[in-house]
């Protein structure tokens, strides 16, 4: 009966996760394009990811205090709606070329996305028991990640034509008005694909209105939890939980370096951009094949903090692998790290999450704003490769799985009573 209770909460989550999959993952396809059209180096290029994810950091806490105010289902419908004003925004910033434009707009779809991801990882979490939360976010994980392998392709289609790769090389011999023809054509290709996503996500978010979603509440979590812990006053009593928001900061960037910058690697040792826009959708597919394995495995064979291990030394040793082989099999390890990848979040949710009681809003807010790891960790690379090469920036991810190694041995245990 519970079940049968849970599941249309479940597919309606479902399918806000593929609406966060899927706009996500574009950005592996726009960061060349804009690249391109803007005249940016490898480092410009990557602040694309950077006004994406750092809007976490500042819209997750207003996200907990809205959600609190007007409900979750409420919160939802609203998160839709910013997100549609932020894809209207690509539309000046297409037919004017001004790459800030682009970044605002990336921003304010980040920030809708934050409340989002902030509404919705506790609904996967407490809509059963805490023992498979991992399993139901491997789930919503697949379609977070079959969204992510189609999003490229599908902007690749209005975005990418035959000879666009002869005219990008022809670009410097070109006039500056001819060059500026070509580079406004390139720009206003993203205007269709992101008005179809605005008018997508606006009657999305009236649909969410008139479903028979359950609002949360998380005051009766608290009830659940020992008196030692209902009689916390701060949300720094659980370092836990801060160390798995600073585990879900470093996973954060080593998964957007692996789906973001694969296409622009592959471009920079000579793959042509119409077999590199394939990349980014590899990376997806290995994710998926990693959700499908946690499906399987947590929690009736492996529990969800060694997943979780195992997860960090896939890492290291498929980033070594990227670093130390050469041409399309280098490419192919770096589109394995999906597998390495793919179990991270939903391990370390439920156990950064668990026992936080009153206190869920704010934690849940904290582990959101650790996304911002998708800022940062990427710009690094792209600092990097302009000084050295990609290949070598890709040396950044080593530090980030070490320490989600650390978290899923001991971190996860410091400040409660766990064995």
């Amino acid at each position: 009966m519970e079940t049968n209770k849970n599941l249309l909460p479940l597919i309606i989550i479902g399918s806000l996760f593929f609406i966060l999959g899927f706009i996500t993952w574009l950005n592996g396809m726009l960061i060349p394009h804009l690249k391109t059209a803007c005249e940016l180096t490898n480092f410009q290029s990557l602040f694309v990811t950077f006004a994406f994810y750092i809007s976490y950091t500042l819209a997750a806490l207003p996200a907990s205090w809205i959600l609190d105010k007007i409900g979750f289902k409420k919160g939802i419908s609203f998160s839709l709606w910013i997100m549609a004003l932020g894809t209207l925004i690509f539309i000046p910033a297409a037919t004017t070329r001004i790459y800030v434009y682009f970044l605002a707009g990336l921003f304010i779809i980040g920030s809708g996305m934050a409340l989002l991801q902030t509404a919705i990882n506790p609904y996967i979490t407490i809509l059963g028991p805490i023992e498979s939360a991992a399993k139901r976010i491997s789930i919503m994980g697949i379609a977070n990640k079959l969204a992510g392998a189609i999003a490229p392709l599908a902007l690749a289609y209005f975005i990418v034509k035959q000879g666009d790769e002869s005219i990008i090389n022809s670009l410097p011999s070109l006039s500056i008005n001819e060059k500026n023809t070509v580079l406004n054509e390139l720009a206003n290709r993203v205007i269709i694909p992101y008005i179809v996503m605005s008018i997508v996500l606006i009657l999305i978010g009236i649909a969410i209105k008139f479903t028979n979603l359950p609002n949360i509440n998380t005051e009766n979590e608290n009830d659940k939890k020992t008196d030692s812990e209902t009689q916390k006053t701060s949300i720094l009593q659980f370092p836990y939980l801060i160390l798995g928001a600073i585990t879900l900061f470093f996973y954060v960037g080593v998964e957007v370096i692996a789906g973001d910058t694969i296409i622009r690697y592959g471009q920079s040792i000579g793959i042509p951009l119409e077999t590199a826009k394939l990349f980014t959708t590899y990376t997806m597919i290995s994710m998926l094949l990693g959700y499908i394995l946690g499906i399987v495995l947590i929690p009736k064979i492996i529990s969800q903090h060694k997943a979780l291990q195992y997860s960090a030394i896939l890492g290291v040793v498929f980033t070594l692998a990227a670093i130390f082989t050469n041409g399309f099999t280098s490419v192919l390890f770096i589109a394995l790290l999906g597998i390495a990848n793919a179990l991270v979040w939903p391990a370390v949710w439920p156990l950064a999450i668990h026992g936080l009681g009153k206190f869920i809003n704010t934690g849940s807010a904290l582990l959101i704003m650790a996304i911002s790891g998708g800022a940062i960790l990427p710009l690094l690379w792209g600092k990097i490769s302009d000084l050295s090469n990609p290949q070598n920036a890709y040396w950044v991810m080593i530090p980030a799985y070490l320490f989600i190694l650390f978290y899923a041995i001991k971190g996860y245990k410091i400040g409660q009573n766990r064995t």
